[in-house]
């Protein structure tokens, strides 16, 4: 009998332990419903649509300066079709990664600027918190489910534009031209998730979303537009006539204003963006004559890029980090009552 009641016991307890692996994580339930939420959400549709649009209009009109890149011999980047159909432009609109440091930050912000806030004012985060849910799962999953959707989003845009010039051109993508374009969707990814982090944590710090959103918007127009130029008279102000300035001084004046300008994320994402697609530049600060003299036109390889690159990089994810682990400790801190 006893026996029996062993096996008995223990095929009940393989029973439980089966039922519990089939039922899902609180984590991937809110995961589930925040990217549900999302799909639904006009907001995330218009900014998607217009994505989107943007998309097809830059590559239509790189499309249409097909036969230019191919007969401009002089261009050291001109063999690389597929980044120029992401870097090429007629004038009549910016290339696509120039317009994408503006769009971008919009798309990261809508998805969090009332990521926190709304769930309180709604009430639905006090009874969301009752249930036996961690509470970090709850911004864990606002930041996840988020990013989840971006990513998906960039790389079906980079598999469109590669599948597109595939169909339209013939022409096959050579390895090196796939992972630029892949480093820069992952740069892209970055770029809003600076942006998404920093809307989480102002929905924390504020109780109304109208005021995040506007907080958002300020910081993303002040570091956009203000920033250059605010530095730029700065520096003006303090630096001599340029007339009594030594080669070599000017060229120092000019590496302090392009480090105090790396401060804002938009410029990190320029910088980025612009060697991924053009592997034909060398460096990102200003370079002497000697330094120049000697050097070939050719293209770079891709892990000289990166190597370009990384300071960039690395400090957009230091930025995204830092603003993602300030939002973590305010909200953990925070006591929601009802």
């Amino acid at each position: 009998m006893k026996e029996a009641s062993a096996t008995t016991y223990s095929a009940v307890a393989k029973e439980n332990s089966l039922k519990e692996k089939k039922q899902k994580s609180p984590f991937k339930v809110m995961v589930h419903k925040e990217i549900a939420d999302h799909v639904r959400s006009w907001r995330f549709i218009l900014l998607l649509a217009l994505v989107v649009l943007t998309f097809t209009a830059s590559l239509y009109i790189s499309m249409g300066n097909i036969k230019n890149v191919f007969n401009n011999t002089a261009d050291p980047d001109h063999s690389f079709l597929y980044l120029k159909l992401l870097s090429n432009t007629d004038g009549s609109m910016p290339p696509f990664h120039i317009l994408l440091s503006f769009l971008a930050p919009l798309l990261g912000i809508s998805m969090g600027f009332d990521a926190i806030n709304a769930e309180h004012n709604s009430g639905t985060l006090t009874r969301l918190l009752a249930q036996p849910i961690y509470r970090d799962n709850i911004l864990l999953a606002k930041f996840y489910s988020a990013m989840l959707m971006i990513g998906t989003l960039f790389l079906s845009l980079t598999l469109l534009m590669i599948g597109g010039g595939l169909l339209i051109t013939g022409v096959r993508i050579e390895p090196q031209e796939l992972m630029r374009i892949l480093g820069f969707a992952f740069t892209t990814i970055l770029y809003v998730a600076f942006y998404l982090s920093l809307s989480i944590l102002l929905s924390i710090v504020f109780r109304q979303a109208a005021t995040s959103a506007l907080s958002a918007l300020g910081i993303w127009l002040f570091f956009t537009v203000f920033y250059p130029i605010l530095v730029n008279l700065i520096i003006r102000a303090f630096m001599p006539d340029p007339a009594y300035l030594t080669q070599a001084q000017i060229m120092n004046y000019n590496e302090l204003i392009l480090d105090i300008l790396r401060i804002a994320p938009n410029q990190l994402y320029s910088d980025a963006a612009t060697t991924l697609l053009m592997p034909s530049i060398r460096s990102l600060g200003p370079m002497s004559m000697e330094q120049l003299s000697g050097a070939i036109p050719s293209p770079l390889p891709l892990k000289e890029s990166l190597m370009i690159v990384w300071p960039q990089l690395s400090g957009m994810i230091a930025c995204s980090i830092a603003c993602f682990a300030l939002a973590y400790y305010l909200f953990m801190r925070r006591e929601i009552r009802s």
